[in-house]
Parts: C-alpha cells; structure tokens; sequence
C-alpha cells in the first residue's frame, strides 16, 4: 500500500469516525465513496469493507458513550437483534446486483440521508422529549428490518435512521439514542459481515488502517459533541452528503 493511499485512508477515517462520534450516525455514509472514488475499490468491496470500518467506529463511539451512562444496553441489544434479518437478505441481494445500479441507488439513498438530517431538527423542536411515546411493537420491529436491510445492502450502519427512530419509536432522549444507536450499528454490521463472509475478497491492510483512524476520530467526536453546534454540524453534513449524492447519481447513471 502507497504512502499516499495510507494517508488517504487515514485522513477519511478522522473525518468519518469524527462525524460518527458527534452525530450518532450518518457519518459512515461517508465510506463507500470514499473507498470507491478515493481508494480504488471497486463497488461490491466497498460496501462489504465499508462494514469493518463502520463496525470499529461504532465500538469506539460507544465505549465513550457507555461511560456516561448513555447507552441503554437492553433496548439497544433487542433493536438490533429484531434488525438481523433485513441485514441479512440486504446482504445478499446487493451482492447480486450490478455495480452501476448499486452506486445509483447509494446516491439515492445518500439524497435521502440529506432530507432526514435536515429535517431531524425541525422535529426535535416540534416533538418535545416529554410527550414520545413508545410504539407499538409491530412498529419497533418494522422499523429495526428497514434499519438492517439498509447495513446489509449498502454497508452503512443506518445510524441516520437509528437515532430518529430511537427517539421517536422508543421514546430515548437524544443522547441516549445517540449512544444506543451504536449499538444497533455494531449489531448489524457484525450481521451483514458475518454474511459475507467467504464471497470475496478484502484489502485488509488498507481497511485496518482506515477503520482505526475512524475509531480516534469517533473518540474525538463525541468529546467534541458538546462543544459544537449540533444543528449547525448537522447541517453542513447534509449539505456535504447532498452534493456528494448528485456527483455520484451524474457519475453512476450514465452506465445504467
């Protein structure tokens, strides 16, 4: 591996495990095209090593998380015990998809990721912590498959996703869900690796070193979670994955 390609590795990492740290999710998004455009794998691979690095991160993040009790370890455990199956069959119906139509449908759900961030803040405001109430278990439940099936196809750890819902569905107060939310995300990565497992091959070295620069900068995101402006960080971030999203659909469309 090139001095050059470790640096680039290293410096996505910080930036991905940082985002991670300080927003609880979505940040990981930020791997498959970052080791796509940036790193030279190929679509198939960066969805499955994108697993490992979102796996360490989630770790990292959560271990600071748990040290200030804000992680609830039951909640989190059965969410993501509930989200197995999607990440499963995600899993295996991204392998047998196309490179192209795969890369299309990321930037696709990159568009929406931007949406649901942007949006998150408005229903905090609207929906104060104090009147969430939990849903019903038929809803949980529904929500955890479409979480994992998400890690399982596009190897992200849907913590865009887990967050909202751990607020709105379970009635967790923020940083409760943020740091619940890692959990979830480590359940489902351990799934959809465990999955792919055997089905092709990995560039180890280069992931090592990416998934442990995201495991330093999720530390350092979450220390620094409560010295930035949440709803200014978020909003950036979705402004980043949304003309990240149109540059890959214009990349990815035209070989359909």
């Amino acid at each position: 591996m090139s001095v050059v390609l470790a640096a680039t590795a290293a410096g996505c990492g910080l930036l991905i495990g940082g985002l991670l740290g300080a927003l609880g999710g979505g940040g990981s998004i930020l791997a498959v095209p970052a080791l796509v455009y940036l790193l030279g794998q190929s679509p198939h691979e960066a969805t499955a090593g994108a697993l490992v690095v979102v796996a360490v991160g989630a770790v990292s993040g959560m271990v600071c998380h748990a040290r200030a009790g804000r992680v609830r370890w039951a909640a989190g455990a059965v969410f993501g015990a509930l989200g197995t199956a999607g990440s499963y069959l995600g899993t295996r119906w991204s392998a047998a998809l196309d490179p192209s139509v795969l890369m299309a449908a990321f930037a696709g759900l990159m568009l929406a990721v931007a949406a649901a961030l942007l949006l998150r803040g408005r229903r905090e405001r609207e929906t104060p912590a104090g009147r969430r109430a939990p849903a019903h278990p038929a809803r949980i439940a529904a929500t955890a498959s479409a979480v994992g099936l998400l890690t399982g196809f596009f190897g992200v750890g849907g913590g865009f996703v887990v967050v909202p819902a751990l607020t709105l569905v379970l009635g967790l107060e923020m940083p409760v869900a943020i740091g619940t939310s890692l959990l979830v995300i480590l359940v489902n990565s351990a799934t959809a690796l465990a999955t792919r497992a055997g089905t092709g091959h990995l560039d180890w070295p280069l992931l090592a070193g990416f998934a442990a620069c995201t495991a330093a900068g999720s530390y350092f995101g979450n220390r620094l979670a409560a010295r930035l402006p949440a709803a200014a960080l978020t909003r950036s971030f979705a402004v980043l994955v949304g003309v990240l999203a149109l540059t890959m659909a214009a990349t990815a469309i035209p070989r359909l």
